[in-house]
C-alpha cells in the first residue's frame, strides 16, 4: 500500500506498447478504471470509465489516447483525481484490455508493453505484463479509501481471459 497520511490526489496511469508490424493488423489496447461504492465495492460498478467516456463528475478522465501504440514511450494517460471523488465511492480498480478485433491476442504476443502510475513526479508502481503474458486483460491496481476518507493504492496484476466488455464487467469482483 501507498505510505503517506493524506493519501493520494491526483494520479496518471501510463500505458505504453509497441505498434504491429508493417501490414499486420494494429494493436489497440485500452486502460479502463471501475468505481465501486463505498458500501459494495465488490458489487457492480457505479460507472467504468475507458476511452469514450469520462466520469460522470470528471474525476476520472481519458487525457491521452492511442489506437496503435506507437512504440514512442506511454501514449495512453488515464487521470484521477482522488482529492475530489465523492464520498460515495470507496474503491477503484484499473486495468487494461486488449481488444480482439483481428484474432486473439495475449500480452505476451505484445513487445514493450509497459504500465506506469504516477502521483506528479513521484512513481508509484510499474509493470510490463510478463506476469499476465497469457491474459487478454488485466487489472493493474486497487485505489481504497481508508476510513479518514484518503485513498490509497494497491498493486493489483490479475489476468483476465476476456474481451474488454466482459471485462469491464468483471475487473473489479473480489479475489477467492
Amino acid at each position: 500500500m501507498h505510505a503517506g497520511g493524506a493519501g493520494l490526489g491526483k494520479v496518471q496511469v501510463r500505458l505504453k506498447w509497441d505498434p504491429s508490424a508493417y501490414g499486420e493488423p494494429a494493436r489497440h489496447l485500452d486502460i479502463v478504471a471501475a468505481t465501486y461504492a463505498v458500501g459494495d465495492p465488490y458489487g457492480r460498478p457505479e460507472y467504468v470509465v475507458h476511452t469514450e467516456s469520462r466520469s460522470p463528475d470528471g474525476t476520472i478522465t481519458m487525457t491521452r489516447h492511442s489506437e496503435t501504440g506507437l512504440g514512442l514511450g506511454y501514449v495512453e494517460i488515464m487521470e484521477l483525481e482522488f482529492a475530489r471523488m465523492p464520498s460515495a465511492y470507496g474503491l477503484v480498480v484499473v486495468g487494461v484490455a486488449i481488444h480482439q478485433n483481428s484474432g486473439l491476442r495475449t500480452f505476451g504476443d505484445l513487445s514493450h508493453t509497459g504500465v506506469l502510475v504516477v502521483e506528479g513526479y513521484r512513481s508509484l508502481m510499474t509493470d510490463d505484463f510478463a506476469g499476465v503474458a497469457d491474459a487478454t486483460a488485466a487489472t493493474i491496481a486497487e485505489f481504497v479509501r481508508d476510513g479518514s476518507g484518503a485513498w490509497h493504492l494497491r498493486e493489483l496484476i490479475r489476468g483476465f481471459d476476456s474481451a474488454p466488455t466482459a471485462f469491464m464487467a468483471e475487473m473489479g469482483r473480489e479475489r477467492g
